[in-house]
């Protein structure tokens, strides 16, 4: 017998609710490996919450490692609080609807009051319910930008923002408790503990996107052309719905990529990152002379564009050209406006292009530096409003393609990133500018910020070991060069230290620990390592400064095979 067929054989008993998880286990009994890859370790439960190959097994997302998860959930928030109550909604992806439906079972199981949307609803709108119902705290069942095979869910505090890392432990150890087929509470659906969230929560979400405008009415009259896809996930409705308010009529939708779908059929994966999300929009912007393309992930977190180019080509952006070209644009607008508040302040991440301090330096504004996520983003602004001012928080962005404005909602928004975009569009062109145009001014202005992201894979349990040493490989023995640039101080934010490389003095960080390594080079150009906290990969962020963007983008090209060569 092998080492996991006797758990095997307790799901297959057991796991009867869901016949595909039946049908999906009866097909690799005796497949040592299969059963392996389903049962090695538990699925874990991290700031993130879960997220996971959708299937049969303890290290897949189904209803019962949704409902153990949730269980603990409610155990936590139980302990904690006084009558709890929960909002959750849910994405296009598979099952996202019936694991939506498990937690609220659950949670009602446990005594607590559920908000639960019944149709299908972006992450923003979600973290802007926490907030609206006053809540103890928040579910959206999504897996973002994933491949179609996977599913998970994150998990928020009353702040709206996606958990910290103390309260996922603290989750984490009521989750550890629960048997997962023998200790699960559950209500039935039509219990009244579970409220449906109605149109009166969507208006106060637009109203407060509206209110985000930093030149209302430019839309209108700016004959701007757009295309949208919203790849198959919850941004048609709120998208359209804003693009319309602001009296932006000529949008064209891709059609193969409109309607709610989570096999995702037209790309390898929903990630407006990558150019291949864009190739049939880009087919059609041509054919209706569209002066740009937006594309939303499926829970419309984040936001890509593409712009026309003078040779009538599509130009994909950057998550961190975007987020500096939007930085300016409120800065510049709210300034010429008379609406920027006094000490405003901006939150990016330290991934992230530092194009955002010069930019930020030229209209006072303060720039301050997290760790990659949002909830430190929204934390961020939690911190101003404890102080009474949260009118200061102007803008926050990460490179990942997250933008947020205001704070009505603290996670990224891809539905007011949709808006300030079109609003920078079109106030650009009114200057006879397009924003790759702008883009360049910038560059020109304050010098060529490159990047790029490497991704390196490791699957399965043999490829968790193989990043665990990988990280602890460089941790031990860092390079003191990348290519033919030397590096003039490393920072370790697990160990919460920066080393001089020069003098071999030392910082503290101030930073919450992090498994994160910085490296600064002697032009100015950054390498940053991570691990993912999502997916089964080590990051590699390549940020390179130099006078002109042609020299920036061959600095970009040389770190990147030096960094290719340290990850092997």
């Amino acid at each position: 017998m092998g080492e996991y067929d006797r758990d095997f054989s307790v799901w297959l008993e057991k796991a009867i609710e869901d016949p595909d998880l039946t049908e999906e286990l009866l097909s690799i009994q005796g497949n040592e490996d299969e059963i392996m890859d389903r049962f090695y370790r538990e699925l874990a439960f991290g700031t993130g919450g879960l997220r996971g190959v959708i299937g049969a097994g303890e290290n897949r997302m189904n209803i019962y490692t949704v409902r153990r998860a949730t269980q603990g959930l409610a155990d936590y928030l139980n302990a904690k609080c006084s009558a709890p109550s929960v909002a959750i909604s849910f994405d296009s992806r598979i099952k996202s609807d019936l694991f939506a439906k498990e937690a609220a079972r659950v949670l009602a199981g446990n005594g607590i009051r559920v908000h639960i949307f019944d149709t299908l609803q972006p992450t923003p709108v979600l973290s802007f319910a926490v907030r609206y119902f006053k809540c103890d705290g928040g579910l959206m069942l999504t897996a973002s930008h994933n491949p179609a095979k996977y599913n998970g869910y994150k998990c928020y505090g009353a702040d709206g923002c996606q958990m910290t890392d103390f309260d996922a432990g603290e989750v984490t150890k009521f989750i550890s408790k629960v048997r997962i087929f023998d200790d699960v509470k559950l209500a039935d659906f039509s219990s009244e503990l579970i409220s449906h969230m109605g149109s009166d929560v969507l208006e106060a979400f637009y109203d407060a996107i509206m209110a985000r405008r930093v030149y209302p009415g430019i839309c209108a009259e700016s004959g701007l052309k757009l295309v949208y896809t919203p790849l198959n996930g919850t941004g048609n409705v709120p998208v359209r719905e804003i693009l319309s308010r602001l009296g932006l009529n000529d949008v064209t939708v891709v059609k193969e990529q409109e309607m709610p779908d989570g096999n995702f059929p037209t790309v390898p994966y929903p990630n407006p990152e990558i150019p291949d999300v864009f190739v049939i929009g880009k087919e059609l912007a041509a054919s209706v002379d569209a002066d740009m393309i937006l594309a939303t992930d499926p829970d419309c977190d984040r936001l890509g564009i593409a712009v026309r180019d003078s040779d009538g080509s599509y130009k994909l952006m950057t998550g961190n050209e975007v987020g500096c070209l939007l930085l300016n644009y409120v800065l510049e607008g709210r300034t010429e406006m008379g609406t920027l508040p006094k000490d405003p302040v901006a939150v990016t991440t330290i991934v992230s292009s530092e194009m955002s301090g010069p930019i930020a330096d030229k209209y006072g504004c303060e720039v301050r530096r997290v760790l990659t996520g949002f909830k430190y983003i929204g934390e961020q602004i939690g911190f101003l409003e404890a102080e009474g001012h949260e009118e200061r928080f102007v803008f926050g962005f990460e490179e990942s393609y997250g933008y947020m404005a205001g704070g009505y909602v603290r996670d990224k928004d891809g539905v007011v990133a949709s808006m300030l975009i079109c609003e920078a569009a079109a106030y650009y062109k009114s200057k006879g500018l397009t924003l790759l145009e702008q883009m360049q001014k910038l560059y020109d202005e304050f010098g060529a910020y490159r990047d790029k992201l490497i991704n390196t894979v490791f699957e399965g349990a043999a490829g968790m070991t193989a990043m665990a040493e990988l990280m602890a490989s460089i941790r031990r023995e860092p390079p003191t060069s990348f290519g033919p640039l030397n590096i003039v101080s490393f920072a370790d934010y697990k160990n919460k230290v920066k080393t001089n490389l020069i003098d071999g003095s030392k910082q503290e960080l101030t930073l919450p620990s992090s498994n994160v390594l910085a490296f600064v080079l002697e032009d100015g150009s950054d390498i940053i390592i991570r691990p993912s906290g999502t997916e089964p990969k080590i990051k590699v962020y390549i940020l390179a400064r130099a006078e002109t963007v042609a020299e920036a983008d061959e600095k970009v090209v040389k770190l990147t095979e030096a960094a290719k060569i340290l990850l092997k």
